[in-house]
């Protein structure tokens, strides 16, 4: 048996679901991100309902809301019938999944749901089912094919059920114009949310820290200011202090290998002009961006008039527990 071979065609099956899901979207799609956001604005809360495994992609959906500020809770059909019903508050919106929207459990839940929620969206691969009929809006995610060679395992489906779920948390996402400062507010805890929260002049090079020299300076003035504020790189400024260049240790060892006499040449003359920058009050996230798109390990922070007053070395990334990756 070739297992790789098989592996590949699983997930094919599964792909080309996926890709028949999005070309079938339509104003359902649409009409329930408004709904979200319209139960959202109001103060109320998405109420996720389930059974089985569509339970369980119902609580990986309520945890992506939640950590894109949409408030949401998971609500378990059979303990909502015995009590748990209170989680549901009249004017609050109930996304129901549900493969086959038959489920005994959920269709017993469908009426009492109805009577407090403001809107029912059925999440489902069968649009003429029990819950379809009931709802408001109904989501399609039926599959011609599941992945599951006996065609009996949920594989396709529950992937198409899981994709449409993050496709309605990142539109509705957008749709709010949630923002990265956003979503660090909710992420405190680890590298993520410190470097989403920590601004670039928290971790700047400035003062004795920051080697900085004229034009005019020779290249030997330079290492020397280098070496002084143990840094790998010099900022050179203009006589107006405006930025002209910078200059790092990679420059000297490539300039010195053409010219041993390097250290009185102008560093103007083996600099690099017109450097990539970044604001001093931009988030630290911007700083790992550009690092890792330039393949550079210093960069020169600038104020709103494009004066140099810091500089990040990569190293400042780890000391300070961020990440690049």
């Amino acid at each position: 048996m070739d297992l790789i071979k098989k592996a590949r065609a699983v997930l094919t099956i599964e792909a080309n679901q996926l890709a028949k899901l999005a070309d079938r979207l339509d104003d359902s799609f649409a009409h329930t991100i408004v709904a979200l956001e319209e139960t959202l604005q109001k103060k109320r809360k998405i109420v996720v309902i389930g059974v089985g495994k569509s339970e369980n992609i119902g609580k990986k959906f309520v945890a992506t809301l939640n950590s894109t500020g949409a408030t949401a809770v998971s609500l378990n059909c059979q303990n909502a019938l015995h009590g748990d019903l209170g989680l549901l508050s009249v004017g609050d919106l109930v996304i129901a999944l549900s493969y086959s929207g038959e489920t005994s459990e959920m269709i017993s839940l469908l009426p009492h749901a109805k009577k407090r929620a403001s809107r029912l969206i059925a999440v489902t691969g069968r649009p003429d089912s029990t819950l379809a009929r009931h709802s408001d809006l109904v989501l399609d995610t039926h599959v011609d094919e599941e992945a599951c060679p006996l065609q009996l395992a949920p594989t396709s489906s529950s992937t198409n059920m899981l994709g449409l779920c993050d496709a309605l948390a990142m539109v509705l996402l957008e749709k709010r114009g949630f923002r990265p400062e956003d979503f660090a507010e909710l992420h405190p805890g680890g590298s993520l949310g410190k470097y989403l929260l920590t601004r670039v002049s928290d971790i700047m090079r400035t003062g004795e820290a920051l080697a900085t020299v004229p034009a005019t300076a020779r290249v030997s003035e330079t290492l020397v200011a280098m070496m002084e504020a143990r840094a790998g790189a010099a900022v050179i400024v203009h006589p107006d202090h405006s930025l002209a260049g910078i200059f790092t240790h990679g420059d000297f060892v490539r300039s010195y290998q053409g010219n041993r006499e390097i250290g009185d040449a102008p560093v103007a003359d083996h600099m690099t002009p017109n450097p990539v920058t970044v604001r001093q009050d931009d988030l630290a996230v911007e700083v790992v961006r550009i690092l890792r798109e330039n393949r550079i390990d210093d960069l020169i922070v600038v104020d709103d008039e494009g004066r140099a007053v810091g500089l990040v070395d990569v190293q400042d990334l780890s000391r300070e527990g961020l990440t690049e990756s």
